[in-house]
């Protein structure tokens, strides 16, 4: 499912799709350390995007521009049916999320690196609460790093 969603064309032209079913197995199910923990985001009972949570700390410094330290979280996310796009669902989808991993009592930073030309994501990360903090250059290539600090009334510890 995750496979087939990858090579939709609405998610294709933000998302890198691994050139086969095996290859995606690899990167998507991978239980190395520092690998993405991924999630299916569901709708009722209806599977309707992809969310995934990492540590920035583990990334080995490649990918951010400053050394951030432990409980600092990266995500990335996408919906896979068009035409669910625009209807408020990634925002939903991204702050509930959010909220939680912010239970986790040791995560104090949330960031994501969407393409700036992607202006439905940074709308999106917008909306959320995140931060913009500039332009910044991945091994993907330009990014917008933007952030989401813990709120002070997040809960700790729950």
């Amino acid at each position: 499912m995750l496979f087939a969603w990858l090579n939709r064309p609405h998610v294709r032209e933000w998302w890198d799709c691994p050139p086969s079913l095996e290859a995606a197995r690899r990167e998507y199910l991978s239980t190395a350390p520092d690998a993405a923990c991924p999630y299916v985001a569901y709708l009722d009972d209806e599977p309707v995007g992809y969310i995934q949570d990492y540590s920035v700390a583990e990334d080995g410094g490649e990918w951010w521009p400053d050394a951030p330290g432990a409980g600092v979280v990266g995500i990335d996310q996408f919906l896979a049916d068009p035409r669910r796009l625009n209807q408020g669902l990634g925002a939903a989808l991204i702050s509930q999320f959010t909220e939680w991993l912010f239970r986790d009592p040791a995560v104090r930073q949330i960031r994501t690196d969407p393409r700036p030309d992607n202006h439905r994501a940074v709308r999106c990360y917008r909306k959320v609460g995140f931060q913009e903090i500039g332009p910044i250059v991945t091994p993907d290539g330009p990014a917008l790093l933007m952030v989401l600090n813990r709120p002070a009334t997040s809960p700790a510890g729950v």
